[in-house]
């Protein structure tokens, strides 16, 4: 390998500024893809010793094979066609552990125009990136928190919004059928009067707990709708499976047995359900959909309540 001293013109100044920096300086001879230079601070970050870099095959087998393929044929590329660039990837340690370095490729040129060699730096972005990951994952948190309810946990009317709209986008496609639950809980001021707003929420809590169960598709949605009021989404539903479901959400929700003394309905606490299925098409919108289910939902609690009102309605 040559001495730095050589590739400077000989300057020991300039020789201690590069050994001194916390970036690692190196440089790759074209012509022969092999280390030309590169800097001792090598050996404290990665492990491997300075003279262990002979050929452009030892950095490219010290990567992270996870991102070897493709740096390898980025960085080639660029310095074939004599573009300075530069990559971020993981290097691998001696000890079988791994630092993220960004590299920063210079290409020098012959006289001719020709690329004679690399020469650049890699910086330890290790702490950057520890710093992104946990930025990233707090946004994907915080994500995920925009389209949950905050009571309940189960998904609130964002959410709701963005299935039911992809959902019957998807079923205008596929003239798949197209299920709706919107629940309300029979005489819930009362129960609030009666138990406190404390017990009034958990027992929102349980009982959208208790849906949770009654939902079995693979992407059928429980969403709370506002205030008491709950809806499940059942895509590739017909109407005979969505008034199995509704039953199934009385039945669960009848086993919960929470006491409501102010309910003529055994004193338990009750829901009202509107049921409504169709196949999209061009004669209604999704808004209308939702529309026409909520009637049901209200004929439900004028007819009684704890009670079930279906309607399959014509696209």
């Amino acid at each position: 390998m040559t001495d730095v001293s050589e590739l400077s013109g000989g300057s020991a100044v300039y020789k201690t500024l590069l050994e001194s920096t916390n970036a690692i300086p190196w440089q790759i001879d074209w012509p022969t893809m092999s280390f030309a230079y590169i800097g001792p601070q090598i050996e404290p970050l990665l492990g491997w010793s300075q003279d262990s870099w002979v050929s452009a095959n030892d950095w490219a087998m010290r990567i992270h094979p996870d991102d070897r393929d493709y740096v390898v044929n980025f960085c080639v590329a660029q310095s074939q066609a004599g573009v300075d660039h530069e990559a971020d990837y993981r290097a691998l340690t001696k000890d079988n552990g791994y630092v993220w370095i960004r590299d920063v490729v210079h290409v020098v040129r012959n006289a001719q125009g020709e690329v004679e060699s690399l020469v650049g730096f890699m910086f330890d972005i290790s702490e950057r990136k520890k710093t992104e990951e946990k930025l990233l994952a707090l946004q994907k948190e915080l994500e995920a928190l925009s389209f949950k309810d905050g009571l309940t946990g189960i998904a609130n009317r964002r959410q709701l919004d963005a299935s039911l709209q992809r959902e019957w986008e998807t079923a205008c496609r596929s003239q798949q059928p197209l299920s709706m639950l919107l629940l309300d809980v029979d005489y819930f001021k009362q129960y609030n009067d009666v138990y406190g707003h404390v017990l009034g929420d958990k027992c929102l809590i349980d009982i959208a707990q208790t849906l949770n169960l009654a939902a079995v598709g693979a992407r059928d949605v429980v969403a709370r709708f506002g205030g008491e009021e709950f809806v499940l989404l059942l895509p590739e539903t017909d109407a005979a499976g969505a008034q199995k479901v509704a039953e199934r959400c009385q039945r669960l929700i009848e086993k919960l047995a929470i006491a409501h003394v102010q309910s003529p309905h055994q004193q338990r606490v009750t829901v009202s359900i509107g049921v409504g299925t169709v196949t999209p098409g061009r004669g209604m919108n999704s808004s209308e959909f939702i529309q026409a289910v909520d009637r049901q939902m209200y004929a439900a609690k004028q007819n009684g309540k704890n009670r079930i009102e279906s309607l399959q309605l014509a696209d």
